[in-house]
């Protein structure tokens, strides 16, 4: 049975497949060649240190998960704004991943411009996602 966790970002990785068109990964390698319409990949992140409150025991998290969001075509700019909104959209329309954690929320990206030789740029982010959960137990 899987932990809390790990469905709390299973849930989340199927919400961005709820993305139109766009490729979705699960802690993937970028691969050498970026779909059309645009890549995501979810990396698993950081829980970081938790809260901690007794009667009952329960520790809170602030788990920090990345996505990933590469575009690759010649309007890069208007195709990565796109992709971002989507994934703003995919966020505000279930924040509690149907009751699966308390709170999503998505920090704003720091787009940068990749160069590739002989090839359209690349346009890509790394987006923070803060999953706010409790767990009674560190390791479910």
């Amino acid at each position: 049975m899987p932990t809390p966790r790990e469905t709390i970002l299973t849930a989340l990785q199927a919400r961005l497949h709820s993305i139109p068109y766009v490729t979705v990964l699960r802690g993937g390698v970028l691969p050498e060649r970026v779909p059309a319409a645009g890549l995501l990949i979810l990396r698993d992140g950081d829980p970081g240190a938790p809260g901690v409150t007794l009667s009952p025991l329960m520790y809170h998290y602030q788990h920090r998960a990345e996505i990933e969001a590469v575009v690759q075509t010649w309007d890069r700019d208007a195709a990565f704004d796109a992709l971002c909104a989507s994934i703003g959209t995919v966020i505000i329309a279930e924040p509690t991943l149907g009751g699966l954690c308390d709170w999503i929320e998505a920090e704003a990206p720091q787009p940068v411009d990749l160069p590739v030789e002989g090839a359209v740029s690349l346009k890509a982010a790394v987006i923070p996602v803060v999953l706010h959960y409790s767990v009674s137990d560190p390791l479910n």
